[in-house]
């Protein structure tokens, strides 16, 4: 007898996970990014687009830590900080 489910349906193969599903961080390696955006927020009464270099630092921490597959930062939504990033150089 199988629970959950009818007897005649057989299980599907898995699927590989949506975009933008990534392991969590166990070993905090990107813990101390977090506690930086979370300040940002606090002091910035949560308005996140006041706080984007903290969150594009996080993203960037879990590509080099191999907790999501890299691509390029204007993909992630962040083209207008990587230009401003350039005009300071």
């Amino acid at each position: 007898m199988a629970f959950g489910r009818t007897s005649n349906v057989e299980s599907s193969p898995g699927k590989a996970p949506l975009l933008g599903s990534f392991p969590l961080d166990h070993d905090g390696e990107c813990k101390a990014f977090i506690k930086e955006y979370i300040k940002c927020l606090k002091e910035n009464k949560n308005n996140n687009g006041l706080c984007r270099q903290f969150s594009k630092a996080y993203l960037q921490c879990r590509m080099d830590n191999g907790l999501m597959d890299r691509d390029d930062m204007k993909n992630l939504g962040f083209a207008d900080l990587n230009r401003r990033d350039t005009e300071r150089k």
